[in-house]
């Protein structure tokens, strides 16, 4: 069984909330996570599933059920889908405000359900779960494996090619098709919102135009908004904000799109083997979005992190900023024997940050210059980002 990073904040989080959530994409583990911690509590379990009927209808009168489930740590399982529920713990959590005693599994954001921040605030702790990381995977791990099939669990841990291909096409068409209105409770135009994920991974790494994506889809801006952020609140794509602060350079402040996980990019792309990947036009971007997205899971929680670029086009990938000070600017790059840009320099003379990486994915780690360091990405997220 693979170990998951969040595995000890869940174990000191139901040591110390009556109610913890984990949230993640569906399919990311989060109940398997669930079952291997919860005996932690020390409590009997009960496990509900609101995909199932017969779950549905024990919490039909949910606060005189669950007050009988007092002494037991209650697992309940896609809770999105009754945000009444939330309003129904509240109490229960007053009256018995023991730790651990509700573990709530969601695939969508709590922002984006009515009620579900107001209801529990200050009385449950959310954590989020992601498809396996670099740094949960043990010796074993072969980065291309990872980067070509992505993290989920089901694809990753594949037997074949042929089969993570075919559980990826059933991922995506059950998402499209029927996932994406149950999470939000609203109703996508299947046809619209399945030729809007292919053009989101031929855009994969773009800066955002609302207007752009709506022309070609017969929609309103507003509309093409709304149905990114319903992605985003799935954990689906993540929008990486632009660094426009403390400067007085004409910047680009509209952010990048990235689809997270790039075992599902490579499949609305049609990329079927490494190889294929590797003759793509889109393969830097890939792989781009493959580093953003490794860094983005282990981000320390006191850093915060952007992209940077001038309307003359000096781009630097990565900044990674704590408190109001740059720490580093990060260059990604496909090649293991990097040239860095001019862009890049010029980016790091106007932020000042003093620790500065162009990150690949295999080569050893050695100083470009006195500010600039190469190294692979395993060795950047395991040995240099905590450091940071």
């Amino acid at each position: 069984m693979i170990i998951r990073d969040t595995e000890k904040e869940l174990l000191y989080l139901l040591k110390h909330f009556p109610a913890v959530c984990i949230l993640g994409p569906r399919q990311c583990g989060k109940t398997t996570l669930a079952k291997a911690m919860v005996p932690a509590t020390k409590r009997k379990t009960l496990h509900l599933d609101l995909e199932k009927q017969s779950d549905v209808v024990k919490l039909h009168d949910a606060e005189a059920f669950l007050e009988e489930q007092k002494e037991m740590c209650v697992v309940i399982d896609e809770v999105q889908t009754m945000p009444a529920l939330f309003k129904a713990l509240r109490p229960l959590i007053d009256e018995y405000r023991k730790p651990g005693r509700f573990v709530l599994l969601g695939s969508a954001s709590p922002e984006l359900v009515r009620g579900v921040s107001e209801s529990l605030a200050g009385r449950i702790a959310y954590v989020e779960l992601s498809p396996f990381s670099i740094s949960e995977l043990d010796e074993k791990f072969v980065l291309n494996k990872h980067w070509f099939r992505g993290g989920f669990p089901l694809s990753y841990l594949a037997k074949s090619n042929a089969i993570a291909l075919k559980w990826m096409d059933d991922f995506i068409r059950t998402y499209v098709e029927r996932d994406l209105n149950v999470l939000f409770n609203t109703t996508f135009p299947r046809q619209i919102m399945n030729r809007f994920w292919q053009m989101l991974a031929h855009f994969h790494g773009g800066i955002w135009k609302a207007e752009t994506f709506a022309g070609s889809l017969g929609v309103t801006a507003p509309t093409i908004n709304r149905y990114l952020e319903f992605l985003e609140g799935a954990f689906i794509i993540h929008r990486l904000s632009a660094y426009a602060h403390n400067t007085k350079k004409r910047l680009v402040k509209a952010p990048k799109i990235y689809i997270r996980d790039t075992g599902l990019l490579h499949r609305l792309l049609s990329i079927e083997t490494l190889d294929a990947l590797m003759g793509n036009p889109q393969v830097g971007n890939s792989w781009e979005g493959y580093v953003v997205e490794e860094i983005r899971k282990q981000l320390p929680k006191n850093l915060r992190m952007y992209y940077y670029r001038t309307h003359d086009g000096a781009e630097c990938d990565v900044v990674l900023e704590k408190g109001n000070k740059i720490v580093a600017c990060i260059e990604i790059k496909l090649s293991n024997a990097p040239t860095v840009s001019k862009g890049f320099h010029y980016c790091i003379a106007e932020l000042k940050s003093k620790q500065n990486f162009v990150i690949t994915p295999n080569a050893d780690t050695y100083p470009h210059s006195a500010i600039i360091k190469v190294c692979g990405v395993v060795d950047f997220i395991k040995k240099e980002l905590p450091k940071l």
